[in-house]
């Protein structure tokens, strides 16, 4: 354990007399030695005090967590830039006591019944990302960083607030256009071809090979192709999207098809099964891991292909397109952005595609 509950109740002093030390000399600055020392002497009490494992010493972790981010996030804009080294001791500290929080967490949930652990489970990492945020902000601030090089999460916030109806427009067209479209061709089509090829010991033999070289063709050389052959509009995107998710399909539904065991088999004959039925009761549904797994790796190649397309040729809207546009003016802000927008859009679509996963194969060993 990187941090105990000495190094939790060090930072949980520190916050506090932080908090004091700006109130009492009007400056974001406190003596760190009078920080650590204090600190130190109420880590050994609480040491004593409060057990390592429990309930008990989880609770204390988590309030001494989130006392140390009350100062981080008051005091963030006093000294932009200037702040000192009791700052940054603070800001460890407080980091350190949330991986602490966390792996606590952690290992509380193994010893909750089914409904707790399935609630911390979603609130962990919750708390995490909701740190990293915060650390985010912290060390943009405090630091002084420039915003064309990192803004702060607050100024990408405020950004997206501002912009809702232009990124409304740009996800529209990128994701429920291009990558939907796109994915679905690209998805079905090789999952069909798969179904064919399986049949074909010669087209095995001929197209797999050929299928994974095409599948390492770079997007920077296909999407300007595309954008020449299917215009500026989302057509051309949608086709890059196909290209890109074809072959993972088809090469993990051939895998899949050949995942059930020669028993298995032999048992569907001797019922006289035919190929359609052995295809449709065994073969596909032991496949079935094998496509959400190239379903899943899909969802973000869709995503990624349709942006990069967007690069070489679109009307004026897009991801992509706000993306590069964007990068010129040095409207870093408006630029992350996007890519929050791009990241929640690609997280829910994964995320959607687990549950279906979990939903239909719920018999394998991995979800059991």
């Amino acid at each position: 354990m990187i941090a105990g509950i000495p190094l939790t109740v060090l930072g949980g002093a520190a916050a506090w007399l932080f908090a004091a030390g700006t109130a009492l000399t009007g400056h974001a600055s406190v003596s760190a030695a009078f920080v650590a020392c204090a600190g130190l002497l109420l880590a050994a009490v609480g040491s004593a005090v409060v057990r390592r494992d429990g309930p008990l010493g989880v609770v204390a972790i988590f309030l001494a967590v989130h006392a140390a981010a009350i100062p981080l996030m008051l005091h963030v804009d006093s000294a932009p830039g200037e702040m000192d080294g009791a700052y940054w001791s603070l800001l460890v500290s407080a980091w350190l006591m949330a991986w602490t929080s966390v792996s606590r967490l952690a290992a509380l949930s193994r010893t909750l019944p089914t409904g707790g652990r399935r609630a911390l489970d979603l609130l962990i990492p919750l708390i995490f990302g909701l740190w990293l945020m915060l650390i985010w902000e912290a060390v943009t601030r405090g630091a002084g960083v420039p915003q064309v090089l990192l803004p702060a999460p607050s100024a990408i916030w405020a950004k997206l607030t501002a912009s809702v109806p232009i990124l409304w427009a740009d996800f529209v067209q990128t994701f429920l256009k291009a990558v939907i479209v796109g994915y679905a061709l690209g998805c079905s089509i090789g999952f069909g071809t798969a179904i064919l090829v399986d049949r074909s010991p010669f087209l095995k033999r001929g197209l797999v090979p050929v299928g994974n070289m095409v599948s390492a063709l770079p997007i920077i050389g296909v999407a300007p192709i595309m954008v020449m052959w299917f215009g500026f509009d989302w057509h051309s995107k949608a086709a890059v999207v196909v290209i890109m998710t074809f072959f993972p399909m088809l090469v993990n539904t051939l895998e899949g098809l050949s995942a059930s065991s020669a028993m298995q088999r032999d048992l569907m004959r001797t019922y006289a099964a035919s190929y359609g039925q052995t295809l449709w009761k065994l073969r596909l549904v032991e496949a079935l891991p094998f496509v959400f797994n190239a379903l899943k790796i899909n969802s973000t190649l869709a995503l990624i292909g349709a942006i990069v397309a967007e690069f070489f040729g679109t009307p004026i809207v897009g991801m992509g397109f706000r993306i590069s546009t964007e990068v010129g003016r040095m409207n870093v802000d408006m630029v992350w952005a996007e890519i929050a927008v791009a990241a929640l859009a690609g997280s829910a679509f994964y995320g959607a595609l687990v549950l279906i996963e979990r939903a239909l194969t719920f018999w394998h060993p991995s979800n059991r």
